[in-house]
């Protein structure tokens, strides 16, 4: 697909999506360069944010609904190690949870800064969202990172100097699935909270943009196993890469429109009745962690099916290392130094955005326009948002 031409792609109707998918690496560059750019105001933010909670930790709740609730999954348990906990408390909240039962999820005594993420900024629970911790919180600063200047989300905070909002224009996705929007709101938080120094922030962005070139080059290795005859896919994973998981899941679910079943899990959770889904006909992919003891698990679970012999391939996707998976697998060589899971992975969905776009193409569909009834939508239709009295 990354080597097809344009016009070609667009009789396919996979030109926007394949796109989408291959320019990630230089817009993780041009993330970085945006968030220098941005780096007075977010020091004086996080001063803001810091002095908040007072003695209190700050609650940094990161919210967004479908594949933008899956960018805080991602981030906030790297986070909860990288980010300064002395100050701050991460939390991973969907927008959806929030807006149909705020008192469930948000104190009205806990500073808190709502970090909202969203592509376009106008999907309606975004802006409940904001409104409704806004009604319940006593004490709150607001942190948008959007990837659409004139979306609705973006423009609410325009003209105001309290609050920050971070803009990534060439983030928005114009296909129906999230791609670049997904992977660089989740390195713009990251860097924002992550406590390392800039120069090695600055270090892994480079190298993600080398992986993410390389998933390019070797999408043949990819597309043998979209070749065998599957019909059901799995995504596991641990610590971050479990919130990650979700995300790939949803990419094959979204551009398959449904054809091929899905499930996710962590590796760990997976032996606890949803490994009843793999089969013959299952492709089971593991997003290996860098972490030495958290990966223990994804090894044992990967070399547990595999033993079995229960699945048509067992996949880790996976880093070299002292360590790996002896099975199949689509690893990034020893050239690569050891990464830290929230920039590892980019790479890593990178894997998993092609193989959704391969196996979207295998079925019959338009990875552009995958819902063909047009139920579901680009930015969500339908939404009642119902009043609220805190």
């Amino acid at each position: 697909m990354f080597e097809i031409d344009a016009e070609t792609l667009k009789t396919m109707g996979a030109e926007i999506t394949t796109r989408e998918i291959r320019q990630q690496p230089e817009l993780w560059e041009d993330t970085l360069k945006i968030y220098d750019d941005n780096a007075e105001a977010i020091a004086a933010f996080l001063q803001r944010a810091e002095a908040l909670g007072g003695a209190e930790r700050t609650h940094v709740v990161f919210t967004g609904a479908g594949t933008s609730a899956y960018v805080g999954d991602t981030c906030t348990p790297y986070l909860r190690h990288h980010g300064d906990n002395s100050k701050f408390r991460f939390s991973a909240i969907a927008t959806t949870d929030i807006v149909c039962a705020p008192l469930d999820y948000l104190r009205p005594e806990d500073p808190t800064v709502l970090v909202s993420f969203a592509r376009s900024g106008n999907s309606p629970e975004s802006l409940a969202a904001v409104e409704r911790a806004g009604q319940v919180v006593n004490n709150i600063l607001f942190l948008n990172i959007t990837c659409a200047p004139e979306g609705k989300l973006a423009q609410q905070f325009k003209d105001d100097d309290q609050n920050l909002t971070i803009l990534i224009p060439g983030a928005n996705d114009q296909g129906f699935a999230m791609t670049g929007s997904y992977s660089c709101m989740e390195l713009m938080a990251t860097m924002i909270f992550d406590t390392a120094p800039h120069d090695e922030k600055a270090a892994w962005v480079a190298q993600i943009a080398a992986m993410g070139r390389d998933v390019v080059k070797r999408e043949p290795e990819i597309q043998k196993w979209v070749s065998s005859d599957f019909n059901r896919i799995t995504y596991l994973g641990s610590g971050s890469f479990a919130g990650e998981a979700r995300e790939c899941q949803l990419k094959i679910l979204e551009l398959t429109h449904g054809l091929i079943a899905t499930s996710f899990d962590s590796s760990m959770g997976y032996r606890h009745g949803p490994k009843s889904f793999v089969d013959d006909k299952t492709l089971v992919f593991d997003l290996v962690h860098n972490d030495p003891y958290t990966r223990q698990y994804d090894l044992d679970i990967l070399n547990e099916i595999a033993g079995d012999e229960i699945a048509l391939h067992t996949v880790a996707i996976q880093q070299d290392g002292a360590t790996k998976f002896e099975g199949e697998s689509f690893t990034f060589g020893a050239e690569y130094a050891a990464l830290p899971e929230a920039y590892l992975a980019l790479p890593y969905v990178m894997v998993a955005q092609t193989v959704s776009l391969l196996t979207s193409v295998k079925v019959g569909n338009t990875p552009d326009t995958p819902s063909p009834s047009g139920t579901v939508n680009r930015v969500v239709k339908g939404v009642t948002i119902h009043p609220f009295e805190a």
